[in-house]
C-alpha cells in the first residue's frame, strides 16, 4: 500500500525534498530520480549502498518463508509486543514508525490502536499482508528518506544489535531526526555485557545445544540468524551516553533474561517444530501448494494454520506466553544483557549521519531500481 499520508512524510534520500506522485511514477521534484512501487511499497533506498550491510539481505536467511505471512503474536513475540504496547502506549493521533520492521507483523500486530503507522527495512522480504494493509518502505535506516519531525513514536525490535558501532549512532541520529521534539523511541535489544543471571541463558542454550547434538534440534537457520550480531555497546554507562549523544534520554529501562524464554524457544519450540519438519517431509506432495516448498516450509505453513484457528494449539501458546513473562516480573530489575528501552528526544543529535562518506558508490539501479 503506499497512501497519501506515506507520500505526505517521504522525501528523497539524497535531495531531502518531497516526492511528486503521477499517474505511473514516483520521483523527486529536484534531481527527477523516480523511485520504483510496483511491488506494493516504495523502494527509497540511497543511490549509493553502504559498506556495511546486514545478512538480512541474504535469501538463505529466509529459506524457512517464516516472513511470508503473519501469525499471531505468541511466545517471544508476545513477550515484546506486551513490552511495546506497555512502553509506547500506542493512540490514535500517533502517527508511528517501524525502524528495521522484517516482514511488517508488528504493524499488523498493533493495528488496532488507530495509529499511522510505517514500516521500513533494507530487506525486502515483506509478508503480502503487511504490503496489502500498510505502508512498508525499503530504505536504509542510516539514511530514512523521511522528512524531520514527522512522527511520534517509534520502535526497533531486534536490530541495534546488528550493526556497528558507527552505524548505531547513525540509526539512533536518524531517529531522532525523523521524530517531533518529546517523541519517543522503543528498542529491544542488549549491550554486550550481561549480568549476574547470564548464567541461566547461558545453561539453556547449552541445552539446546546439546539437544542438538542428539538430533531432537535442528538449530542452523537460528545461527545463521545471529551470524552478524556485531554487539556495538559494550555495557549501559556506554549506552547512557551514545543514547545522550544522539539527543535522547532513557525515560524507561526494564531488563530481560529470558532464563524460562529460552528453555521454551530454544529447547521445547525447538523439538516441537523438528517433530513437524520430519512429519511433513514424509507427507506425499499433495500436500504441498508448491514442487519448490520444503519440509520446513510446510511445517510452518500448517503450524499457522493452526494457530490462527485459534483452537486449543493457539490458547495453549497464549498460556506458555504468559509464563514467559516472568522474566520480566521476576528478573526486570536485575541488570543483564537483553533490555526494553524507551528513549525520549530531548533535542538534536550531537552526532551526525556521516553519509556519503561512509558509503560505495554504486549505481542507482542496483539499490533503488530496477526490482
Amino acid at each position: 500500500m503506499i497512501s497519501s499520508d506515506l507520500l505526505d512524510v517521504v522525501e528523497c534520500p539524497e535531495c531531502r525534498v518531497p516526492l511528486e506522485r503521477t499517474p505511473d511514477r514516483i520521483r523527486c521534484a529536484r534531481c527527477g530520480r523516480t523511485f520504483t512501487a510496483d511491488r506494493g511499497y516504495l523502494d527509497l533506498r540511497p543511490a549509493a549502498s553502504f559498506a556495511e550491510q546486514t545478512r538480512y539481505l541474504d535469501d538463505d536467511l529466509h529459506a524457512d518463508a517464516r516472513h511470508a505471512s503473519i501469525a499471531p503474536p505468541l511466545l517471544g513475540s508476545r513477550v515484546r509486543l506486551t513490552m511495546l504496547r506497555r512502553f509506547l502506549r500506542p493512540a490514535a493521533g500517533d502517527r508511528a514508525i517501524d525502524l528495521g520492521c522484517g516482514s511488517g507483523r508488528t504493524l499488523a500486530w498493533t493495528a488496532d490502536a488507530g495509529w499511522q503507522s510505517v514500516g521500513i527495512d533494507i530487506s525486502p522480504h515483506f509478508a503480502d499482508e503487511a504490503v496489502a494493509r500498510f505502508d512498508v518502505l525499503l530504505g536504509d535506516l542510516r539514511r530514512l528518506p523521511i522528512r524531520d519531525s514527522v512522527f511520534t513514536k517509534a520502535w526497533s525490535l531486534d536490530v541495534l544489535e546488528h550493526v556497528s558501532p558507527q552505524a548505531f549512532r547513525d540509526v539512533l541520529s536518524e531517529a531522532n531526526r525523523v521524530l517531533a521534539p518529546g517523541g519517543v523511541l522503543f528498542v529491544y535489544t542488549h549491550v554486550r555485557r550481561n549480568g549476574p543471571l547470564g548464567w541461566g541463558v547461558r545453561m539453556m542454550n547449552g541445552l539446546a545445544h546439546l539437544c542438538e547434538r542428539v538430533g531432537l534440534i535442528d538449530l542452523r537457520q537460528e545461527r545463521l540468524r545471529k551470524s552478524d550480531h556485531l554487539n556495538p555497546i559494550v555495557d549501559h554507562e556506554m549506552l547512557r551516553r551514545e543514547v545522550a549523544a544522539c539527543g535522547f534520554e532513557i525515560a524507561r529501562l526494564t531488563y530481560y533474561t529470558p532464563i524460562i524464554g529460552a528453555f521454551v524457544e530454544n529447547v521445547l519450540a525447538r523439538i516441537v517444530e523438528r517433530r513437524l519438519v520430519r512429519r511433513a517431509s514424509r507427507d506425499s506432495s499433495a500436500t504441498s501448494t508448491s514442487a519448490d516448498e520444503t519440509a520446513v516450509q510446510r511445517a510452518r505453513r500448517q503450524a499457522q494454520t493452526r494457530v490462527r484457528h485459534r483452537g486449543a494449539t493457539y490458547y495453549a501458546l497464549r498460556m506458555i506466553s504468559a509464563v514467559m513473562m516472568l522474566d520480566v516480573w521476576l528478573f526486570g530489575r536485575i541488570r543483564s544483557g537483553p533490555y526494553f528501552a524507551l528513549f525520549r528526544k530531548i533535542g538534536d543529535p550531537t552526532h551526525r549521519a556521516t553519509g556519503a562518506s561512509t558509503q560505495e558508490t554504486q549505481p542507482a539501479s542496483a539499490t533503488a531500481g530496477g526490482r
